[in-house]
């Protein structure tokens, strides 16, 4: 079960959709939530929370290290997405990725490197939408797993990540241009 600080969080970021500014939505959750800050990532007893900024509601924008993750993945970890129209709230454990960026060529279970983007953030997980309304059945389904158990399904998604694109080659014509 999740404390009461993180509902009312949520409701608080809720109730201040539209800011479209991150560091003031920081400023005003630090002096409502008094949140300890490491790096990007700000945190209490009871969750963490990193903020983004976007103008539209996707994004890609890198959010955390799977080594710094490890350290809050024990407790709901969320990604408020801010936009000009509304904050948006994604729990970000580890159930909840699908993998880790695919510049993390190196990650393996001995070798915890690599970044988490926000499109690697599932928006549906089991039928449940990644949404604050079910944020305390998600993270039950996390609590039960942990870390060290999507440590595994997360180094096989990102080795098996492969590219899509094919080789620049450069003409003899270019070539001699440039």
């Amino acid at each position: 079960m999740m404390n009461k600080e993180i509902f009312t969080f949520i409701d608080f970021i809720k109730s201040k959709g539209g800011i479209g500014n991150k560091a003031t939505l920081i400023g005003k959750v630090q002096k409502k939530f008094k949140l300890t800050k490491d790096r990007s990532i700000y945190y209490s007893k009871h969750f963490a929370v990193r903020f983004s900024y976007s103008a539209s509601k996707s994004f890609s924008n890198t959010v955390i290290s799977l080594s710094n993750l490890q350290k809050y993945d024990d407790k709901p970890f969320l990604v408020c997405l801010v936009t000009p129209d509304e904050n948006i709230l994604y729990l970000a454990n580890t159930t909840f990725l699908q993998k880790v960026s695919h510049s993390s060529q190196e990650l393996r279970v001995d070798n915890i490197r690599g970044s988490i983007n926000g499109s690697d953030i599932v928006k549906q997980f089991d039928g449940l939408s990644n949404s604050s309304e079910n944020f305390e059945k998600l993270f039950s389904i996390h609590a039960e797993l942990g870390f060290d158990s999507n440590l595994d399904r997360l180094v096989e998604a990102t080795t098996n990540i492969s590219p899509s694109g094919s080789k620049f080659r450069i003409s003899s014509v270019a070539k001699s241009t440039i």
